[in-house]
């Protein structure tokens, strides 16, 4: 079973239809919308801001969620993908963007809708990464606007892991 845990008079809001591995922690103000699936080893932790995760939103192995209080909150877009072992610091992340795998996100970046920030990127405080576009690097820079193979690479992950949290549904 996942820990879930209340924190002060926040209780974590999880559609029924989320899937949630049995090692993951979501604590405090968090809410989760139906069809998103959160994976092993994930922390959210909406101890001291909140954190909110868009419907069809995948949020892969290891990453962790958390905010600086009073500063920042996460919003993880719609049919997002995030990638294996993410930080992500109060940032908001926009529809059908993909964050690659091993990215740091701090406190108020954002990345704009259909985005691709690419893996081992470090997006710092308060900068933003225009919708559609490509940005990657340490720290991240737009490289380009996503060309039409990338422009779904968000959405293409988010349906993949759909597909992936039906089987886990049959065996956890």
């Amino acid at each position: 079973m996942p820990l879930i845990l209340p924190f002060q008079q926040h209780i974590p809001k999880i559609h029924p239809g989320v899937w949630v591995a049995p090692n993951a922690t979501i604590i405090g103000d968090v809410e989760i919308e139906e069809g998103a699936s959160i994976w092993f080893g994930v922390v959210l932790r909406g101890d001291v801001g909140p954190i909110r995760i868009g419907a069809g939103s995948n949020i892969q192995d290891l990453t962790c969620a958390h905010t600086t209080g009073g500063v920042s909150r996460v919003i993880v877009g719609r049919q997002v993908t995030v990638g294996h072992s993410c930080v992500l610091h109060g940032c908001e992340v926009g529809d059908e963007a993909l964050i690659g795998m091993g990215s740091v996100l701090l406190d108020n970046a954002v990345v704009g809708e259909g985005s691709v920030l690419g893996a081992g990127s470090l997006l710092t405080a308060r900068t933003a990464i225009p919708a559609r576009s490509l940005a990657m690097g340490r720290p991240a820079r737009v490289v380009r606007p996503v060309n039409d193979s990338e422009r779904t690479l968000g959405i293409d992950g988010a349906a993949v892991y759909q597909e992936l949290m039906k089987e886990y549904r049959g065996h956890t």
